[in-house]
């Protein structure tokens, strides 16, 4: 019996001690740059708060009744769907968000992807890639907003670990998986109940409860639902404290994608047309880049993959569909492969043996399951105002415009675009 309870003690430590070593090992500190302020002008501007829900679904506030986005988006703006950028994934696309870039114009153009010029893969899981600015182009808002003397705060976003020109955002937490999500709500609102001089005025957060749920289960899985629950009810605390302060805070709620089920027991291999010695393909379930060693053998292994393909479609990179924005012309840092596959819902890759999850995206942003959420509401929007669908680069300007920042930076979304949903467009 001794023995047992010892064993179960034994077990119970072990426990506590990993999980006090994960926690360690990830980093969970707040960095501040204490010297800085809003200038007087900037204290006078209105506050953003953009939230983005990862892989929250056009359709899943009212499928799983999200009481608080509900109403909330009631008292606002609501577009029909937000459609993101291609390939519909994380990283491209909250990169897009930040930026009002396509992925092919701010370089991050997967979650995974070969840089020719500097022989190297990009991982997004890499963190010493994830603070090196030299991955990233164009001008994120929180970089924009500290260059004109306006403080911002960062609660995890892809993208906004680096430093620009030596410029970071103010308050910043790097990713991490063990602050409690009641904690993030409660350092929110210490942001915003800090004094003027110290307060900052674009505020983003970042939620990756559902979208990990939906991988795992489906976007149609119980757990899903109780992500969109526990998301919905953080929404609501945070509005709540916003609401308290007094102040005029604009909220901004987006995802960067939805999800769809594939067929993961039915998995496209690496077709036999690829040889890779003479292509790098670096891993994808829903995108494969074929980068050529050697030029001469990206058409002959075009027409063998044509002639082969039946559940996936082939592209040479200036042959990529205009509308995606993704071709030849429009990748700046000659990051696109110079073939890519892309499945046939719902079809997915597995070239490295490993199952892909059943709940997925990346693929065509036309795709009704690829589509995301846009719900705005606060003083400088109209209310009960509901809108056709938009492009996710529309929205960098939008925010732009609200905070009275400029910007001679070139961006591909246009404010004419959003400015009627404001009360002083």
């Amino acid at each position: 019996m001794l023995s047992m309870l010892f064993k179960k003690f034994s077990l119970l430590v072990f426990l506590w001690v990993s999980l006090a070593l994960t926690i360690r090992a990830q980093d969970t500190v707040q960095k501040v740059i204490a010297d800085r302020t809003n200038s007087p002008e900037q204290q006078k501007k209105p506050y953003v708060i953009l939230i983005s829900i990862d892989a929250f679904r056009w359709d899943l506030a009212d499928k799983y009744q999200a009481k608080n986005l509900i109403k909330l988006r009631e008292s606002g703006v609501q577009a029909d769907y937000l459609k993101p950028a291609y390939p519909s994934l994380t990283f491209p696309n909250h990169y897009t968000i930040a930026t009002g870039l396509y992925p092919a114009h701010h370089g991050v153009v997967d979650n995974i992807f070969y840089d020719k010029a500097r022989d190297v893969v990009y991982r997004k899981s890499d963190k010493k890639m994830a603070v090196d600015s030299s991955w990233y182009g164009g001008k994120p808002l929180w970089i924009l907003a500290e260059e004109q003397k306006m403080l911002s705060a960062i609660f995890y976003w892809p993208g906004s670990e680096i430093s620009m020109n030596g410029i970071r955002p103010t308050y910043l937490y790097n990713y991490n998986e063990v602050i409690p999500i009641d904690r993030r709500v409660a350092i929110v609102k210490d942001w915003l109940q800090l004094p003027a001089e110290k307060r900052p005025h674009f505020i983003a957060l970042y939620f990756p409860q559902v979208d990990q749920a939906a991988h795992k289960h489906t976007a149609d899985s119980e757990e899903a639902r109780a992500a969109v629950q526990i998301v919905d009810d953080a929404i609501g605390k945070v509005v709540e404290a916003a609401k308290a302060t007094g102040l005029a805070v604009n909220f901004i709620v987006v995802s960067d994608h939805g999800m769809t089920t594939i067929d993961r027991e039915n998995t496209i291999p690496l077709p036999k047309a690829i040889d890779m010695n003479k292509f790098k393909v670096p891993p994808g379930n829903v995108l494969l880049h074929l980068y050529a060693n050697q030029q001469k053998d990206i058409k002959p292994t075009y027409k063998a993959l044509k002639a082969e393909a039946t559940t996936y479609d082939v592209y040479l990179s200036k042959q990529i569909p205009k509308v995606w924005h993704y071709n030849k012309k429009n990748d700046l840092y000659n990051r696109v492969g110079d073939i890519i596959l892309v499945p046939k819902l719902p079809n997915a890759f597995n070239i490295n043996g490993i199952k892909p999850d059943p709940g997925q995206h990346g693929f065509d942003p036309a795709i009704r399951d690829m589509q995301a959420i846009f719900y705005a509401w606060g003083p400088n929007f109209k209310s009960g105002l509901k809108i056709p669908a938009f492009e996710n680069v529309n929205i960098y300007p939008l925010i732009a415009k609200i905070l009275g920042l400029t910007f001679s930076n070139k961006v591909d979304g246009k404010i004419k675009v959003l400015a009627p949903i404001l009360t002083n467009p």
